[in-house]
């Protein structure tokens, strides 16, 4: 489902981005932009740029930017087409109706059909809970100290001891059992139907928009198992989802705590630790890193200090480790998990400990050691032996060479010693082949090559897009198809169009390439690049002027490899030897 480009635009016109964002973020005008921290990474002086001009937005710290659709998009972690609908909505816009395959439409159908059963039945669970019906449940809430507050902010419930309580409910409201199937909140059978919860403290479940995708139930009694998830649906995959996520990324935070159950996640938001999420009764995966990721590069890991939390640390740690996290790891001692913790010693000292919390990899060092008799000569040495396996795993020498100082220091070892244990390890683990060293230095400098041709694209785009006044100084010398990489040529085509057609539009260029997020980031940094850059003297006009040639030369060799017959070959020459002549002056 797509709509017409000039709908899109229309939407995006009627949508100013300064008052849009200024909805989201607090913004303070500079000169002829505005900036506001960034809403998409923690910082402490405002990098964030928007440009009412561009209408278009850009983070100096992050990369992040785009126009006002990718901004509500980023922001709200929104479809395309989720945004679009909430711009339209904002300016009036009445969106033309879309033409639905059979299967789009019944999809999005039951999509919709879900989440408002969803949304009921969170309601009906929070009506029970506040009922006498549910005064066993709420109880147990106010005996584990939840405020009546937090009790509502995050929609707790009651499901009833009868077990189809909720399915007589749902069915009352018109819901047929085809639909009811689908939402994971009743089992139908031949002999009948039951609900999948029942006598159980509810949890909601949420997106990041805070749209109720699914539920756990904390049994009430000795009943098992003593948690229940709802199984995956079409709204929920608990590899993919984390409790607590709606709030935290909301959080100005520089970090974000990773803990294991609801009550945890609870507790500490009620403490004032709004940026605590759990991941839904299962393990930590990798899509879980990739979600965080896109809030932000910090995370402390706040297990319980038993075995299994231990465990469930040094499953996370690697997987946070390869999306490029920075992990910490809380010392919880002498308490089992956060909840018990702020209950016996209150928040500051839970945030001291959050400050004093160990580094990952030391940490695993910590684990380790407690494997080995350190009084038994053996052992003492087989110890030695693994950490300098660990220290292997760098493959940056600075980044080893850190840790290796680091552990010496924390662990007593003798820092030369160990450096030589690590080197000989290092080379009994396999030291790189020859050929393959080759190989790998044949293709850095291939893709130092490419990224040299990329930047001077890259840089002269900018620079066009900055200063209109330039292509008339390259008429006759660059054209869009002297941008080779594919991305490039792309853009270079709509940016030379909108200026000879006198409406060059940063703005309205980018919706060509918001189905594809790699290149939409590329695409916004050319459009966003910080230009000290600014031409008025003579080392950046000497800049231009070895970019254009870059620029020129890298086109003509690539078509001199790729001509399709001896005269054209013959042409490509003659312009390749007319460089040498090419003067180029911004004066």
């Amino acid at each position: 489902m797509r709509y017409p480009e000039e709908v899109v635009e229309e939407v995006r016109m009627k949508n100013d981005i300064v008052d849009v964002i200024s909805g989201y973020v607090k913004l303070q005008k500079k000169g002829s932009n505005y900036f506001g921290l960034c809403p998409f990474h923690n910082e402490k002086s405002p990098s964030f740029s928007v440009s009412p001009s561009k209408q278009m937005y850009y983070c100096f710290g992050c990369g992040a930017g785009g126009n006002v659709i990718t901004f509500v998009m980023e922001y709200e972690n929104y479809s395309f087409m989720e945004a679009l609908q909430m711009l339209a909505d904002r300016a009036g816009v009445a969106l033309p109706k879309q033409e639905y395959s059979k299967e789009a439409k019944e999809a999005a159908d039951l999509r919709t059909a879900l989440l408002e059963i969803n949304r009921m039945a969170a309601n009906y669970y929070y009506f029970q809970l506040t009922n006498p019906q549910g005064e066993v449940g709420y109880r147990y809430l106010r005996d584990r100290q939840l405020t009546d507050d937090t009790i509502r902010h995050f929609g707790l419930g009651f499901a009833n001891k009868t077990s189809d309580d909720l399915y007589r409910y749902l069915r009352a409201k018109g819901y047929d059992d085809k639909i009811l199937k689908e939402t994971g909140l009743v089992t139908i059978e031949e002999r009948g139907a039951h609900d999948k919860f029942w006598n159980r403290v509810m949890f909601p479940i949420m997106d990041v928009n805070n749209r109720v995708i699914g539920f756990g139930g904390r049994v009430m009694g000795a009943g098992e198992p003593k948690y229940l998830n709802s199984p995956e649906t079409k709204l929920f995959d608990k590899s993919r989802n984390l409790y607590g996520l709606n709030y935290a990324r909301l959080s100005r935070e520089k970090y974000i705590l990773i803990c294991e159950g609801y009550m945890d996640v609870i507790a500490m938001h009620q403490a004032g630790f709004t940026n605590a999420v759990a991941s839904l009764g299962t393990a930590f995966t990798t899509q879980h890193a990739a979600l965080l990721k896109r809030y932000t590069d910090k995370v402390v890991l706040t297990y319980d200090s038993d075995g299994a939390g231990t465990k469930a640390a040094l499953r996370a740690i690697p997987i946070l480790r390869d999306v490029g996290m920075s992990i910490r790891v809380l010392n919880m001692q002498p308490h089992k998990d956060p909840d018990e913790f702020i209950k016996n010693m209150g928040a500051e000292a839970f945030r001291e400990r959050i400050e004093q919390a160990r580094n990952s990899f030391l940490f695993e060092i910590d684990v380790l050691k407690r494997n080995y008799e350190m009084d038994d000569p053996e052992q003492k040495t087989g110890f030695y032996n693994q950490v300098a396996k660990k220290l292997c795993e760098f493959p940056e020498a600075l980044e080893r060479e850190n840790y290796l100082e680091a552990v010496s220091r924390e662990f007593f070892i003798n820092y030369e010693d160990l450096k030589r244990l690590v080197n000989r390890m290092g080379a009994r683990l396999g030291p790189v082949a020859p050929r393959e060293e080759e190989e790998n230095t044949a293709g850095k400098k291939k893709k130092d090559r490419e990224d040299g041709r990329n930047q001077s694209q890259r840089l002269l785009l900018t620079w066009l897009i900055e200063n209109p006044f330039l292509f008339e100084k390259i008429e006759g010398i660059i054209t869009p198809d002297d941008f080779i990489e594919d991305l490039y040529h792309q853009v270079a085509k709509m940016v030379f169009d909108g200026h000879a057609a006198g409406n060059l539009n940063p703005a309205e260029i980018l919706n060509h390439f918001i189905n594809d997020e790699e290149q939409y980031r590329v695409v916004a940094g050319l459009f966003n690049a910080s230009l000290k850059e600014s031409l008025d003297n003579e080392e950046q006009k000497k800049a231009f002027s070895e970019t254009i040639m870059k620029v020129k030369k890298n086109s003509l060799d690539y078509a001199s490899r790729n001509a399709a017959g001896i005269e054209e070959l013959q042409r490509i020459i003659k312009e390749q030897a007319a460089l040498k002549d090419l003067h180029i002056s911004l004066d």
